[in-house]
């Protein structure tokens, strides 16, 4: 059973994805959070799988509620999807940076929703290779989030321990690219491909696809 937490400060919403969610046979919604504070007891609390988190809540925002719960070793099993009303809203990258699996829009359709929930509780990060492309192209082309890049000597450190070709299938995971794409690129196998991607989660200490784009770009691999 997959246990899922709702955290939104709207009552429709929390609503309507509980009537969702728990109709599935898999699902269960184990708690409702109004704020990003109350997210986060809740989190510890309950212990779920998932936690669906709106970004912009009152007291404590998705951003500083992702962060804590992706950083408690007790909730290291535990995968947040932020929610957005748009594609590139402003704060996306930044629950990304926070240690998001991926983000989803409100207005999704309903068997999307449950099988995105599916789909990040099996280990897999949300971001679509076209969305992962689109939405660095306008962080990098607007230079919103310059400040959240690393300073170089952070990034060289992180990347100290990687191989040439680690730090080139690193760019291409940054890029967007799917495994496959990486294979067809590089001309590899698409197993030699999973394996370079695997080697930089444990490399980097990556919890899913989602932080290895943060890094590529904080290290200026995917800029």
């Amino acid at each position: 059973m997959i246990r899922v937490l709702l955290a939104d400060d709207q009552h429709l919403v929390r609503a309507g994805f509980r009537a969702l969610l728990d109709s599935e046979d898999d699902l269960v919604v184990v708690g409702e959070a109004v704020d990003g504070e109350a997210a986060v007891a809740l989190a510890v609390e309950t212990m779920p799988d998932i936690v669906l988190m709106d970004i912009r809540m009152p007291r404590l925002d998705g951003l500083g509620a992702t962060a804590l719960i992706t950083g408690d070793p007790l909730l290291a099993h535990t995968r947040v999807i932020v929610l957005t009303t748009f594609e590139l809203d402003e704060y996306v990258f930044g629950a990304l940076r926070a240690g998001a699996s991926g983000f989803l829009l409100k207005d999704i359709e309903p068997a999307a929703l449950v099988e995105a929930v599916r789909v990040v509780a099996g280990g897999e990060a949300l971001l679509s290779p076209s969305v992962t492309r689109t939405l660095i192209k306008a962080f990098v082309t607007t230079g919103e989030v310059v400040t959240t890049r690393a300073p170089a000597t952070a990034a060289d450190v992180r990347l100290a321990d990687l191989t040439p070709r680690e730090r080139e299938v690193l760019g291409l995971v940054g890029l967007g690219m799917s495994n496959h794409e990486i294979a067809e690129r590089l001309v590899l196998s698409p197993l030699t491909a999973k394996t370079h991607v695997s080697r930089l989660f444990l490399k980097l200490g990556a919890r899913d696809r989602a932080q290895l784009v943060v890094i590529a770009y904080e290290c200026g691999l995917a800029g």
